[in-house]
């Protein structure tokens, strides 16, 4: 599948880089640019994308893992199809900074049986949880066990799960091939078909791995080690490790037996049994308890009520008491108001009373005159949005109403297109003078830096030229490198010339140098045995041949370099290879049939005239005669 580091998904998720990928998806650290935050997105193989079956397959792993609700099953947000980019169904879930369990089992070999119980416990919590619920994981392998940077286990990728609510999903051909056969139960080996039990002979193999650091079986195909899951019995893992505890054999050899109806019934009593083996391991472990909401008692619930209506009446008769006061205060102003009106009218005469109603009218038209003109809408004019618009839009849209636009700013803008207005001054529903002018802000469109091309860079000049961008240095990883020298950055994700978001994080990957493989002297052996060897190795094999009359044909007669035990992957070895003797006697072949004469001398090399004697006609005459030394391929006469 193409990288797709860069795009947007369904408007929404930016895809940063790949981590990771699988037979079918591609999995990318994204930013979801709506609520800012890290995430996963799944998207399936385009190839895969136009089969309904992996399609329901593909969706039903989000229904599957949202259907749980459970702090050690990674959360899944989102999922649709991108109706606005490159074509691609996707998946949403939370982003796990951290690793695998096996890559814990590959770093730290066997675990020991606490530290093995204490991974195992949230594994088990988590897959009891999805067969309380009626669903089925049906791939669970130490590369679905995420570990999160702050010691959080979650399981992922329950796109092998069937539940009722999911429908039936696998036949059994399809299920061995996407399953991993180390982990799967005989009866899936066998008969295709799976249960809440057939999870549990995949946890028991986990457990197994964790304790002893490798996986019961090993052979040389997939089918070998699913015959021998079928045909053999997992062997207790105190048969390796010797420390390991009689009741934590009996939970593995129970968990994976071949008869389902001798394991645990699910992943819960599979659950109890670790917890009870934990806490008797480690009696100071505090148990934690996944029931957040404790319910409060009824009695509680009743005495709070009465208490809130005990205060709302005592509120409510305090608010009546005051506006009872209220009411009678407002009552004496008013009378006490009319008593000194009455008095007033007694002494001001109709003429004086005439004359102040004159000059209060005049003087509220001069105020509300002076307000329309100076800051009324008499004096500026209301305009409208113009976000969104184009600027010859924006400028046609006020120069209606007698007004015109400028650019002030030209900023650059995840959600507004390139050469649209973002916002204006004022902005719309503000007012502008008659005449005046309306400010612009334009988008420049999103802000991408191109990777710069850091290739031959030490890490500190690379860190130094993307800083310089405006971007970060991420992880640094090494691999080996025929091209650059070992310090030297040989690429970066997203590569060299991505376009990317400001301050966007750039991974390192770093050279090693050449790769050294051994090199074995192969003086004296089959060229066809060295060339093989060479080859497989990553090596170039130049081939040369000699004459020699020691060494057998086909042998290799020397190499360079011979004088070294490693070499450089990719590195030239020169073969130097025997075409036989310089010089090649005539056998004597009078007497002899024909078609027999012929066959020796062309078995050596030699090319044979006067093949029209008839066939059982014997030799009577050789040129060059017989015991004569003539070059290889030379041409001999026989009548």
């Amino acid at each position: 599948m193409s990288d797709l580091t860069g795009e947007i998904i369904d408007n929404r998720y930016q895809l940063q880089k790949v981590v990771a990928s699988g037979g079918m998806a591609t999995i990318y650290y994204a930013l979801d640019l709506r609520l800012d935050r890290s995430v996963a997105v799944k998207i399936m193989h385009p190839h895969l994308a136009n089969d309904e079956d992996f399609v329901a397959r593909f969706i039903r792993e989000a229904k599957a893992a949202a259907a749980l609700a459970h702090p050690n099953i990674v959360a899944i947000q989102d999922q649709g199809w991108n109706q606005s980019g490159v074509p691609a169904v996707f998946i949403v879930m939370e982003y796990i900074e951290g690793f695998t369990l096996r890559d814990v089992i590959a770093d730290q070999g066997a675990l020991g049986v606490t530290e093995s119980l204490r991974y195992f416990a949230p594994i088990a919590a988590a897959m009891a949880a999805a067969h309380k619920h009626g669903i089925l994981h049906r791939d669970i392998k130490p590369e679905n066990v995420l570990i999160s940077k702050d010691g959080r286990v979650k399981i992922a990728d329950f796109g092998l799960a069937k539940g009722a609510e999911l429908g039936s999903t696998l036949t059994a051909e399809s299920s061995v091939i996407l399953g991993s056969v180390s982990y799967l139960s005989p009866e899936q080996v066998q008969r295709g078909v799976s249960d809440m039990r057939s999870d549990v002979y995949a946890l028991g193999i986990v457990l197994f791995e964790m304790l002893t650091g490798k996986k019961p079986y090993d052979g040389e195909s997939p089918i070998q080690i699913a015959y021998m899951h079928v045909n053999q019995n997992i062997p207790a893992p105190s048969t390796l490790i010797s420390e390991i505890p009689a009741e934590l054999d009996e939970i593995v050899l129970k968990a994976t037996s071949n008869n389902p109806d001798k394991r645990f019934k699910d992943a819960g009593a599979m659950q109890e049994r670790v917890l009870a083996l934990l806490s008797k391991i480690d009696p100071n472990r505090r148990q934690m308890s996944l029931e957040l909401d404790i319910p409060i008692p009824k009695a509680k619930v009743a005495k709070k009520k009465r208490g809130k209506l005990e205060l709302l009446k005592s509120v409510t008769t305090q608010i009546d008491l005051k506006r009872g006061n209220l009411m009678r205060e407002n009552t004496n102003s008013s009378d006490k108001s009319r008593t000194s009106q009455t008095t007033r009218k007694r002494k001001v005469s109709k003429r004086v009373k005439r004359n102040r109603a004159i000059a209060l009218f005049i003087l509220f038209a001069i105020v509300a005159f002076s307000w329309f003109k100076i800051s009324g809408p008499g004096n500026k004019i209301v305009i409208p949005s113009l976000a969104g618009m184009t600027q010859t839009q924006a400028a046609e849209a006020v120069a209606i109403l007698g007004l015109k636009t400028d650019i002030t700013e030209q900023v650059f803008s995840e959600d507004v297109a390139k050469g649209k207005v973002i916002t204006s001054d004022p902005a719309g529903g503000g007012r502008v003078a008659i005449a005046g002018t309306v400010h612009l802000i334009i988008s420049k469109g999103k802000e991408r830096i191109e990777v710069p091309d850091i290739s031959g860079f030490t890490i500190e000049e690379a860190t130094s030229a993307l800083e310089k961008v405006r971007l970060k240095v991420g992880r640094v990883t090494e691999k080996f490198s025929a091209i650059q020298e070992a310090g030297l950055v040989v690429d970066g994700s997203p590569a060299i010339g991505s376009d990317v978001r400001k301050d966007s994080t750039v991974d390192l990957i770093v050279s090693k140098g050449i790769e050294q493989v051994e090199l074995t002297n192969f003086q004296g052996k089959t060229s066809d045995e060295a060339q093989n060897e060479l080859t497989a190795a990553g090596l170039i094999v130049n081939s040369q041949y000699e004459y020699s009359d020691t060494v057998e044909i086909g042998t290799i007669i020397s190499q360079d370099p011979s004088d070294v035990s490693t070499i450089g992957r990719g590195e030239k070895v020169t073969l130097i290879i025997s075409k036989g003797p310089s010089k090649i006697a005539v056998p004597n072949v009078y007497g002899l049939a024909k078609d027999k004469a012929t066959k020796i001398l062309e078995d050596l090399g030699f090319v044979v005239e006067n093949k029209n004697m008839p066939a059982k006609k014997k030799v009577t005459s050789i040129s060059p005669d017989w015991k004569t030394e003539v070059s290889p391929g030379s041409t001999i006469k026989i009548s």
